[in-house]
C-alpha cells in the first residue's frame, strides 16, 4: 500500500464559533442564563436542540463510557446521523477530542477539523453532520449522550481510501 497524501489535523480549542457549522457547543462559561426556583438555581436554558422531528423518532437519553484509543491516531471512518442530533456531555469533567466534518454526500478529508474539549464543554452534532466516534483522553471516560431512538437508519459510515492518512495526534494540544 502506498499513501499518497498525508492530512495532520490541527486540534483546536473548542469555542462556539469555531463549532458552529457543526453543531452547539453545550457551555455554561459562556451562556446566559436565568434563576430560577425562588433564586436558588440557575438555570442555563435552550443551550441546544435536540432534533428529531418529521422522522419519527423520539429523544433518548443514553450514557457512554469509553476508552482511549491509541495516538497518534489514524482517521479511518467518519460517521453520521441523518434522522437527528446527538449530543455529547462527559460527566466526569476530562477533556476529550472532537473531528468533525461539515453536512454533505461527498466527505473530503482534507475537510476535517479536531477540536479539544476542556471537560465542561459538550457538544450537540446538527442532524447530518459527520463527526468520529467519540475520543476520550482517559479510561473509562462517561458522557451523557441524548439523540434519535427510533424506527429507521441513522448512522452512515464513510471509510477512507488506504492512500490517504489522517493522522490525530497529542502533540501540541491546545491548554483548555
Amino acid at each position: 500500500m502506498t499513501v499518497d497524501t498525508i492530512i495532520s489535523l490541527e486540534v483546536e480549542p473548542l469555542t462556539k464559533e469555531a463549532f458552529q457549522p457543526f453543531g452547539d457547543v453545550i457551555d455554561k462559561e459562556v451562556s446566559d442564563y436565568f434563576m430560577i426556583n425562588n433564586g436558588s438555581t440557575r438555570r442555563y436554558h435552550r443551550m441546544a436542540d435536540v432534533d428529531v422531528a418529521d422522522n419519527g423518532g423520539v429523544p433518548i437519553i443514553s450514557i457512554f463510557q469509553a476508552t482511549p484509543l491509541a495516538y497518534p491516531l489514524t482517521i479511518q471512518m467518519m460517521e453520521r446521523h441523518p434522522l437527528g442530533s446527538q449530543a455529547f456531555i462527559p460527566l466526569l469533567g476530562h477533556p476529550y477530542l472532537i473531528v468533525v466534518a461539515e453536512k454533505g454526500e461527498n466527505l473530503q478529508p482534507e475537510g476535517l477539523r479536531a477540536f479539544l474539549s476542556n471537560g465542561r464543554q459538550g457538544v450537540n452534532y446538527h442532524k447530518g453532520v459527520w463527526h468520529h466516534p467519540v475520543l476520550a483522553l482517559q479510561p473509562e471516560d462517561q458522557f451523557l449522550i441524548i439523540d434519535r431512538g427510533g424506527e429507521g437508519h441513522n448512522c452512515d459510515e464513510v471509510h477512507f481510501e488506504p492512500s490517504t492518512k489522517v493522522i490525530l495526534s497529542l502533540d501540541n494540544l491546545p491548554k483548555s
